[in-house]
């Protein structure tokens, strides 16, 4: 148990025999009348979002998740292999599983699994990753300062919009949150 003051992203809690995660968190104290914290939660089994408020200093139940270092190894048929790289196990996941994190997944990436009475829960990956541009239409001569964007399918598959001056081959830095692009990396 802990108290709504307490509260940090990432954090598992049991709400109706259901996990979620704190995605955002903030402690109000409005002028008049006691403090609240409004959250955004994520459920960890099918991923929906909800913003809930809490009275400040209300009890919540916390899960018991065990995080651990693992690295992506490969795709094998539509199970994702990943690698203890305390103990070298291996552990395999489903698409559900992993959600949106295979956007950003190159073999060989460190990432965090997160288990809950043995189960993996969900995969974090670091807040950015540098991937390479797979395919893009080539930007024109003279629009190299003008501040559009094109799209572009990285080696993962995912397509992001990134400024016109890049080309196919190219790495660029992607927030794995959002899947934007920040950066090209050279």
């Amino acid at each position: 148990m802990a108290t709504t003051n307490d509260l940090k992203n990432g954090m598992v809690l049991v709400i109706d025999r259901q996990l979620w995660s704190v995605v955002e968190f903030q402690h109000v104290k409005p002028g008049k009348g006691p403090a609240f914290v409004r959250t955004k939660l994520k459920n960890v089994m099918s991923g929906k979002g909800v913003d809930k408020t809490f009275n400040a200093g209300v009890k919540v139940e916390t899960a018991t998740v065990d995080r651990r270092d693992m690295q992506y190894s490969y795709l094998d048929g539509d199970m994702y292999v990943f690698m203890d790289t305390s103990n070298w196990e291996q552990t395999s996941l489903t698409e559900e599983v992993v959600g949106d994190a295979k956007d950003f997944m190159v073999e060989g990436q460190d990432v965090v699994i997160a288990f809950h009475e043995g189960n993996a829960l969900f995969v974090e990956l670091p807040a950015s990753v540098v991937l390479e541009i797979e395919f893009t239409e080539p930007g024109l001569q003279g629009d190299r300062s003008s501040g559009g964007t094109k799209p572009a399918r990285l080696t993962t598959g995912r397509e992001i919009q990134v400024p016109l001056f890049l080309n196919e081959g190219d790495s660029v830095k992607v927030d794995t949150r959002s899947g934007d692009y920040l950066e090209r990396v050279k």
